[in-house]
């Protein structure tokens, strides 16, 4: 089977996580500079073929967009466009930095290391994707 990936955008950075291939675990992947992200997938998808991506969509409590909403729909467009046989879902990502921060707390990280927004993105991710799962 092929791997799903997730996707926690970021104008700066972004957290990747992808499942086994048997797509019951997600893990942690690698967190990049976004103007990398459209390259890296290719590359991806071109050594481990991709079954699915989950864009986290961004929204406030209210269900209101926020500053980055429009350059994931962006992001998303490309992706259709650019992998055109890969299917790309959109799933709401209200809590998940919230969410990941308890995760590492309760995972016994440093406080250093829970300050690091790199790890908080992959973890972020990892989240969306574990969310994803759990629905289907």
């Amino acid at each position: 089977m092929s791997r799903i990936l997730a996707i926690d955008y970021g104008n700066k950075r972004v957290g990747l996580a992808v499942t086994d291939p048997m797509q019951l675990i997600a893990t942690p992947l690698e967190t990049i500079h976004s103007q990398d992200l459209l390259a890296y997938i290719q590359a991806y998808h071109q050594r481990e073929p991709l079954a699915a991506i989950v864009v986290g969509m961004p929204r406030t409590l209210l269900n209101e967009p926020t500053d980055v909403t429009s350059a994931v729909v962006g992001l998303v467009r490309r992706l259709r466009r650019e992998l055109p046989t890969v299917p790309v879902h959109e799933l709401d990502e209200r809590y998940t930095s919230r969410m990941a921060h308890a995760a590492m707390l309760a995972g016994g990280l440093s406080k250093k290391d829970r300050r690091d927004k790199a790890t908080v993105d992959r973890v972020s991710a990892t989240l969306i994707l574990q969310s994803f799962l759990n629905s289907r």
